[in-house]
């Protein structure tokens, strides 16, 4: 599993975004946020963790633009924005290409 996200306003990965993966009943599994290669870093050791079943990705955009200096409206377009994703094969890698801006999202499977 690994999660790589790049500020596409910018052209430059999302480092600092604040990223937290976890069960739609609300268990965690990480919290973080995105380093300077764009990846949520302590993924690659979690492994095992991963099994079969679905997930809730939380990327903290208004957050994330508001500290980058970003004017937003008091109600933005994208907050927390939450994206649910299943692992049919956990033998399988599982990559999260998010591609981002204070105004829309793009993310697809990877890794294949």
């Amino acid at each position: 599993m690994s999660i790589h996200v790049v500020d596409i306003a910018t052209g430059r990965v999302a480092q600092g975004l604040e990223v937290s993966i976890g069960r739609p009943d609300g268990a965690p599994v990480l919290h973080g946020r995105i380093d300077e290669r764009g990846l949520l870093p302590g993924l690659e050791t979690l492994g095992e963790q991963f099994g079969s079943g679905v997930y809730d990705v939380r990327l903290q955009v208004a957050a994330f633009y508001r500290a980058a200096g970003a004017a937003l409206p008091a109600t933005p377009f994208l907050d927390e924005l939450i994206y649910r994703f299943g692992i049919g094969d956990a033998r399988q890698h599982y990559h999260l290409p998010f591609k981002l801006t204070a105004w829309g999202v793009s993310c697809f499977r990877g890794g294949a």
